[in-house]
């Protein structure tokens, strides 16, 4: 039997990937762990995971089919964890770097049910910031 520890990473392909590098760094505040421009792809750190961005015009990129966007989609959505959670800062932060986040409501998780804020980034793909099991700020 397998023993999952939790996620390692995960792909996006994107359009612009600069805009897209500069939300993920800026806004949800991972940092650039690798670049290999020669493959077109950006590796983003967020926490114990990685996020790669890989550019649709790039040699990986163009393996993959369509672009991202309302006909492409590659996925629903992915969930971050976020610690501490405090639902007025996020908002605040967000806000700052013009973006909206979804209402915070109260939503099961890997560790349970707790605090958690839909957003969305520069090309459409939908995030979730999740904060620790206990009651929705």
């Amino acid at each position: 039997m397998l023993k999952l520890q939790g996620l390692d990473h995960l792909v996006l392909r994107v359009i612009d990937l600069d805009a897209m590098t500069r939300f993920y760094v800026d806004v949800l505040g991972c940092s650039v762990e690798r670049r290999q421009d020669e493959i077109g792809l950006v590796q983003l750190r967020a926490g114990r995971s990685l996020i790669d961005l890989v550019p649709v015009d790039g040699k990986l990129g163009r393996m993959g089919g369509a672009a991202p966007g309302a006909e492409g989609r590659n996925m629903d959505h992915f969930c971050l964890r976020v610690e501490p959670f405090d639902a007025a800062d996020i908002r605040a932060h967000l806000a700052a770097h013009g973006v909206e986040g979804g209402k915070t409501e109260s939503r099961y998780g890997a560790e349970g049910e707790g605090p958690s804020i839909y957003l969305s980034d520069p090309e459409g793909n939908v995030i979730e910031l999740k904060g620790p099991p206990g009651s929705v700020q």
